[in-house]
C-alpha cells in the first residue's frame, strides 16, 4: 500500500533520469595511438636520416668524389737534384666496363649477395626484416649498393655498437645516394673495379690476371663463382690460402644461382664438379720496393704540415688528388747507392748465417726452448692479417691454427727475386724470420737535410721501418755520450787516463783487461769498464740530459748499464745525435721536407731548421778527434782497411754490438756526410752464435763502406775522402785546450771527481792469460768490448 503511494507520487517527475548505456569508443584510441605511432616513427626515421645526410651525426663522404675519378692528380716527389723519386696516388688498377664484365659474373653477384638489385633503390627493407628476424642465417641485409658505399666509405666497421648503428646509417644514406647519381649497371662496375681481392688485386681485372692469368672477359662460369665468393671474406675465402673453403664457398654461389634460376641443372652440375685451379701471376705493386719506406715516413711528415695548413687558412688538401709537389731532401744518387750498398752486403751476410744455421732443429733461434720458440711464432702469427680477419669472422683459436699449418701458394722474399713456393703461413713466418733486416739513413751534419733513407729490405715481406719506427738497443754506439758528458762536466781531456780494471759495482760486473787507457784509446777500443767509471764519476742523470740535449727522446732507464747501450733507440735520432759533433755543437733535427706547393706553384710549406746549441765547439770538434781513433787504429780500422779505406781519410765514428750479437750498428762521420747504418733480425733471439760474425764491424760498418765509396766515387755529389774535419780557431793539441771554457757548457760544479782521476783506485788484476803482458803493451793487444750482458 505504501510502496504504491511512493511510486504514484514519482509519477512525472523528470530527476533523476536512468543512467545512459555508454558507448565503446576505445577502438578510435588505438586507431589514433597507431597513426600517432606511424607518424613519429616516419618522422623519427626521416629526421635521422636527415641529420646523417647532412652531417650532424659525424661527417658524411662526398659521393660527388666518385663523379670525376680521371680528375685526380698524384703528388709527386722530387729530390734534391730535381728528380722524380715516386707519386702518391691512389692504388693501382685497371678499370673495366660494364660490357667487359661476363654475365655470369653479374648473375652470380645478384644471386648470392641482392636478389632485388633492380628492384631497390638502395635499402633493401625484406632483406633488411630477413636479417633481424634470423639473425643473418639466411643473408645479410646489405644491398650491393650499401656494399660498394661501405668499401668506398666506411672501410673499417667500428666494434663499438653505438658506432657501428651510426655507421650503418652513413651507409644506408650513402647508398641511396649512389642510387640517384649511378645506373644499377654502373653501381655493379664501380664495385668490381673497387674492391680488394688481396695479393695486390685491386679490382676484378688485375684479380683475373693474378689468379686465373686471364682478363675479366674470359673467366669461366666457375671462376666467376670464386671472385663472388672472396666478396665475402677475401682472405677466408681465397682459392691461394684456403682452397678447400673457397670451393664450398664458390659452390654456394654456384647453388644459390641455380635455386634462383639463372642455371639450368646441366650447367649447374658441370660447374660444382669442375676443381678451383688457379694459375697465380703475382704483379708487384709499384710501391712495394725501398722507396715505401721513406714515403711511409713522409706522408706523415706531409700529413702534419697539411692539418697545419688547414688550420691556418680553413682549406683542405688531399695528398692523393691535389697534384701536390713534395721538395724532399733526399738525393736520388745516394738512396740508389744506400739501396745498393744494403743489398751487396747482405747478400753475402745472409749466404754466411744460413750456412751457420743449416742443420739447426731450432733455426733460426738460439737460447730458446721448444715452448719459447712456439710462443715467439705463436704471437708472430697473431699480428698478421689472415689471423686478424679469420678471428673477425669468428673462427675458433684451433682451426686458425689448423689453417696456419697447412701448405699454399705463396711468395717469399730471397736477394736473388721472390720465389713462388708451396709451404704453409706458419713456415712462411718462420722463414722471414731468419731474414737479416737492415736500416740506412745518411744526412748532412751543417744542415739536417736528409740524404738518404732505407728503412728496410722489401716492403712487400718487411713492412717495418727500421729508420723511426724501429727502436733497438743501441751497444756501444751510446758511449759517446758518455765521454761527452765526461769532458763537459769533468773537465777531461782525450789524454785524461781511467782504468780498465774488471769494474764491479752494485752487482753489476763488467769484465777489464786491467791497466790505465786514455779516453781515445779507450773509446777507440770500445773498452766497457772505462764507460762504466765515467757513468760513475758524471752521474747517470747527466749523461740521459746530454743526450736528451742531442736530440734523443726515447726512454732511456735511469741505470748506469746505459753507458754500454742498454737503451732501445732509433737510428734517426742516433744519427741526428752524431751529427751534432760534426756541426760544431750546434744540433739539427734531421728534415727530409724541404717545400711543399700546390699544383699552382704556391707554397704550402717551407721547413727551416732551427739549429739548437748543445754544447762549446771545442768540447764538439774533441769528440769527433775520439772519434777518428775508432777508424783510425780501433775497431773500426780493420773492416775499414778490407774495405779499401784509407786511415788518411777522416772518418768519426763507432762501432755497436748488443747483447748476444742481436743488433750490429756503425756510426760514421766524415765532414761533409754523417751516416748510420743498423743490423739484426726481426726476432733479438735470432743472430750469429758468435761475436767474430755477430759485431758491429762486421755486420753494418761494411754497408757503411760500400755506400762511402759510392758517394766519393760520383764526383757529382761534391763529397771527396780529402775532405777535412774544420778545427775551432783556438785548438791546440786536443789535451791542453779544453780548460777555462765559459759557464753554461756544464764544465762548472763538476770537478771534485778530479783527484779519483789524478789518483785512481788501484788496479785490478788482470786475468791469468794476460799476466805476462808488460802493462805498457796492453794497447797494442786491445779487442772489442763492444758486446757485454747487461744483467749480469
Amino acid at each position: 500500500m505504501e510502496d504504491n503511494r511512493q511510486n504514484a507520487g514519482n509519477k512525472g517527475k523528470t530527476f533523476p533520469l536512468p543512467p545512459k548505456k555508454k558507448k565503446d569508443t576505445s577502438w578510435k584510441k588505438w586507431v589514433r595511438f597507431i597513426w600517432i605511432g606511424l607518424i613519429a616513427v616516419v618522422l623519427g626515421i626521416s629526421g635521422l636520416f636527415f641529420a646523417v645526410s647532412q652531417g650532424f651525426l659525424g661527417e658524411m663522404p662526398d659521393v660527388k668524389e666518385l663523379e670525376n675519378p680521371d680528375i685526380y692528380v698524384a703528388s709527386e716527389i722530387i729530390s734534391s737534384d730535381g728528380v722524380l723519386l715516386g707519386k702518391f696516388e691512389k692504388e693501382k688498377t685497371q678499370p673495366i666496363t660494364y660490357k667487359q664484365l661476363p654475365p655470369y659474373l653479374i648473375y652470380a653477384l645478384q644471386a648470392k649477395e641482392d636478389e632485388r638489385f633492380k628492384e631497390h633503390s638502395g635499402i633493401d627493407l625484406k632483406s633488411i626484416l630477413r636479417a633481424v628476424r634470423y639473425g643473418g642465417d639466411r643473408g645479410g641485409g646489405s644491398t650491393i649498393t650499401q656494399q660498394l658505399a661501405k668499401l668506398l666509405f666506411t672501410k673499417e666497421p667500428s666494434k663499438n655498437p653505438i658506432k657501428r648503428v651510426i655507421q650503418k646509417l652513413k651507409e644506408w644514406s650513402v647508398a641511396v645516394s649512389l642510387e640517384k647519381r649511378y645506373t644499377k649497371e654502373e653501381i655493379i662496375t664501380l664495385y668490381f673495379n673497387k674492391f680488394d681481392f688481396t695479393y695486390n688485386a685491386n679490382g676484378i681485372e688485375m684479380a683475373s690476371k693474378i689468379y686465373f692469368n686471364k682478363t675479366t672477359s674470359e673467366l669461366t662460369l666457375p671462376e666467376a663463382a670464386v671472385f663472388v665468393a672472396m666478396l665475402e671474406a677475401p682472405i677466408a675465402n681465397n682459392p691461394m690460402r684456403n682452397p678447400e673453403r673457397a670451393k664450398r664457398r664458390r659452390d654456394v654461389v654456384l647453388q644459390q644461382m641455380f635455386e634462383t634460376g639463372y642455371l639450368d641443372q646441366a650447367t649447374y652440375d658441370k660447374a660444382i664438379n669442375t676443381p678451383v685451379q688457379v694459375d697465380y701471376h703475382p704483379i708487384k705493386n709499384i710501391n712495394d720496393d725501398y722507396s715505401a719506406y721513406y714515403k711511409f715516413y713522409l706522408r706523415k711528415e706531409i700529413d702534419k704540415y697539411l692539418e697545419g695548413y688547414e688550420k691556418e687558412t680553413g682549406k683542405k688538401l688531399n695528398l692523393y688528388k691535389d697534384g701536390l709537389k713534395i721538395y724532399v731532401t733526399l738525393d736520388s744518387k745516394m738512396q740508389k747507392y744506400a739501396e745498393e750498398a744494403i743489398k751487396e752486403h747482405l747478400t753475402d751476410l745472409q749466404k754466411r748465417f744460413d750456412a751457420e744455421q743449416r742443420g739447426r732443429k731450432n733455426r733460426p733461434f738460439y737460447y730458446l726452448t721448444d715452448k719459447q720458440v712456439n710462443s715467439v711464432m705463436t704471437q708472430a702469427m697473431k699480428r698478421t692479417g689472415r689471423y686478424k680477419q679469420l678471428k673477425a669472422a669468428g673462427v675458433s683459436e684451433d682451426s686458425i691454427l689448423l689453417e696456419f699449418h697447412k701448405p699454399i701458394k705463396t711468395s717469399r722474399f730471397t736477394w736473388a727475386g721472390e720465389e713462388e713456393v708451396e709451404m704453409s703461413p706458419w713456415d712462411s713466418i718462420r722463414y722471414h724470420k731468419q731474414i737479416a733486416q737492415a736500416g740506412l739513413m745518411s744526412m748532412v751534419p751543417g744542415s739536417g737535410e736528409i740524404k738518404a733513407w732505407v728503412g728496410g729490405i722489401d716492403w712487400q715481406h718487411f713492412q717495418y721501418d727500421h729508420i723511426k719506427q724501429g727502436k733497438r738497443q743501441v751497444g756501444s754506439t751510446f758511449k759517446p755520450f758518455v765521454y761527452a758528458t765526461a769532458i763537459m762536466k769533468l773537465g777531461m781531456t782525450p789524454c785524461s787516463a781511467v782504468s780498465n780494471g774488471t769494474y764491479d759495482h752494485k752487482g753489476w760486473h763488467v769484465p777489464g783487461r786491467g791497466g790505465m787507457l786514455t779516453l781515445k784509446d779507450a773509446l777507440a777500443h770500445s773498452q766497457n769498464p772505462v764507460a762504466a767509471r765515467l757513468i760513475e764519476m758524471t752521474g747517470v742523470d747527466a749523461v740521459i740530459q746530454t743526450a736528451r740535449d742531442l736530440g734523443v727522446t726515447e726512454d732511456i732507464p735511469r741505470n748506469n748499464t746505459i753507458a754500454l747501450g742498454s737503451s732501445d733507440i732509433t737510428i734517426y735520432e742516433m744519427l741526428g745525435a752524431y751529427s751534432t759533433f760534426a756541426n760544431y755543437g750546434n744540433y739539427n733535427k734531421p728534415e727530409m721536407i724541404w717545400r711543399i706547393e700546390d699544383a699552382n706553384g704556391r707554397v704550402i710549406k717551407e721547413v727551416n731548421v732551427e739549429p739548437k746549441e748543445v754544447m762549446n765547439p771545442m768540447y764538439a770538434y774533441t769528440m769527433i778527434e775520439l772519434m777518428k781513433g775508432v777508424a783510425q787504429f780501433g775497431t773500426a780500422s780493420g773492416e775499414l782497411g778490407r774495405k779499401g779505406i784509407s786511415k788518411a781519410v777522416e772518418i768519426a765514428g763507432k762501432t755497436g754490438t748488443t747483447q748476444n750479437n742481436s743488433d750490429g750498428w756503425f756510426m760514421g762521420i766524415t765532414p761533409k756526410l754523417a751516416t748510420g747504418a743498423w743490423v739484426g733480425w726481426e726476432d733479438r733471439a735470432t743472430h750469429f752464435f758468435g761475436t767474430g760474425e755477430g759485431q758491429g764491424a762486421k755486420m753494418a760498418l761494411p754497408i757503411w763502406a760500400i755506400f762511402m765509396k759510392k758517394v766519393w766515387a760520383d764526383k757529382s755529389l761534391g763529397i771527396t775522402p780529402d775532405d777535412k774535419f774544420v778545427r775551432p780557431s783556438d785548438w791546440k793539441d786536443g789535451c791542453s785546450n779544453l780548460k777555462g771554457l765559459g759557464e753554461g757548457y756544464g764544465d762548472d760544479g763538476g770537478l771534485q771527481t778530479i783527484d779519483e782521476i789524478k789518483n785512481p783506485r788501484p788496479v785490478e788484476p788482470t786475468p791469468k792469460n794476460n799476466t805476462e803482458k808488460k802493462e805498457e803493451n796492453v794497447n797494442e793487444n786491445l779487442h772489442s768490448n763492444d758486446e757485454v750482458d747487461f744483467n749480469k
